[in-house]
């Protein structure tokens, strides 16, 4: 209500109201000075209205008093719910990380007025998540309130409601979806899925041969999951292994040839270790494990093995067709020991000079044989199993023809000279 000081109450005055609002939004009854508000305001759209006032004598039509200004200020009532704009959120936080480690803030928002009463005083609470985590409740920021384990499970959905009136009764309240992922750490040390393996190889397998595979596991994930395979006494130096990038197998692989006929068993140790280890987990354990690999050496039809790789041999010329030039001798690994044929091969000439006994390895000349015209014959022996012709292996035979005093000197050209009739003894 408006009043002036010159007003007698006897209904000369008249009261006039103009500025923001005036006539539609505030009316006033010009006789007592009673402002009147015709419709609902919202403070959040306009707080404040300006308007100005005046006093008139209604005989003159002249104020009595200069205009004044005053202000209406909408008061503010609790007619907005908290809003949580930025969700939903997703957040990420290292496993078994101690209690009290934030992980993310939420914030809400609340139309009405911060600075006049509780409207707008938000309170956050945990409807979802206990007893894993916990929310301040004037800041809104999401702590751990556990350990936890990835490997047990890896996501968790977190429900966090703000209240305004700070949670008295009638406030308005929102809630927000928190999905919090735990990420990996090495917690966890390799595991080989047998403590004993089993595994073969054949004796004809060459260097590099996969004998086979290994594997150890890890909960983690990525590089904490990482490891390394080594063996550990294997004092014959045999075997090696590799690591699989790919499928973080161990693979075991032949390094030296085996022999089935001198060693049918080999006992090694694998272990696997983590290639990047996490040193707040040391004193609780080592992170690598052991395992036992047996690996039998299977038997194989190997060809003939001859007594040396090379022969070589002395026969003097001239000697007599079916002279004995030497023996050589093969025998079959196995142990069956298969019997073995003998032959010469490299060319149908050499067949003219030399034999070979295919049961028993001794070879003869078949012609006698001239130093001058061949001094050496190089001749390829092979030893073929008979009962799998298969399998054959050779061997080099070099032989040596040595001489013989079987040439009378020869004059290298005929000599014609001539003398003088008298000339004296001795003369050249």
């Amino acid at each position: 209500q408006l009043k002036s000081d010159l007003d007698k109450q006897d209904g000369n005055l008249k009261y006039i109201l103009t500025g923001e609002g005036a006539g539609n939004i505030f009316i006033i009854d010009e006789n007592n000075g009673k402002i009147y508000v015709t419709q609902k305001l919202d403070r959040e759209k306009k707080p404040f209205y300006t308007l100005r006032a005046q006093a008139i004598n209604r005989s003159t039509q002249l104020p009595v008093e200069p205009e004044s200004e005053f202000i209406i200020k909408v008061r503010d009532v609790n007619d907005h719910e908290p809003q949580f704009l930025d969700g939903p959120y997703v957040a990420t936080v290292p496993e078994m990380s101690p209690e009290g480690t934030s992980v993310t803030q939420v914030t809400a928002t609340d139309g009405d007025d911060p600075s006049y009463g509780n409207s707008a005083r938000l309170l956050y609470s945990l409807i979802q998540g206990q007893p894993y985590f916990s929310v301040e409740p004037k800041t809104g920021v999401i702590r751990m309130a556990s350990h936890m384990d990835r490997e047990t499970k890896d996501q968790y959905l977190v429900i966090i409601q703000a209240k305004d009136m700070v949670g008295q009764a009638g406030a308005f309240s929102a809630t927000a979806t928190v999905t919090i992922n735990l990420s990996d750490i090495n917690d966890n040390p390799p595991k080989f899925q047998q403590r004993l393996y089993y595994m073969s190889v054949s004796e004809e397998a060459p260097v590099g041969t996969t004998v086979g595979k290994v594997f150890a596991e890890d909960s983690d994930i990525g590089e904490n999951a990482a490891m390394n395979y080594f063996i550990e006494e294997d004092s014959s130096d045999v075997f090696d292994i590799i690591t699989s990038n790919e499928t973080q197998e161990g693979i075991i692989l032949l390094k030296k040839r085996v022999d089935y006929e001198s060693r049918r068993r080999y006992s090694i140790l694998a272990k696997a270790v983590n290639r990047y280890i996490d040193d707040r987990f040391l004193k609780e354990e080592t992170f690598e494990d052991k395992t036992i690999v047996k690996i039998n050496v299977e038997d194989a039809d190997e060809p003939p093995v001859f007594t040396l790789e090379n022969y070589v041999m002395e026969i003097a010329e001239a000697a007599v067709s079916g002279s004995l030039v030497g023996i050589v001798t093969a025998k079959d690994p196995d142990k069956d020991d298969c019997p073995v044929r003998y032959s010469i091969v490299h060319g149908m000439h050499l067949m003219r000079l030399f034999s070979i006994n295919e049961h028993n390895g001794t070879i003869i000349t078949t012609q006698p044989l001239d130093r001058e015209i061949a001094s050496w014959h190089n001749i390829t022996v092979t030893a073929t199993e008979t009962r799998n012709p298969e399998k054959i292996s050779e061997a080099n035979v070099y032989i040596q023809v040595l001489d013989i005093n079987d040439h009378a000197p020869e004059f290298a050209k005929y000599y014609e000279t001539y003398v003088c009739e008298n000339a004296v003894s001795g003369q050249v």
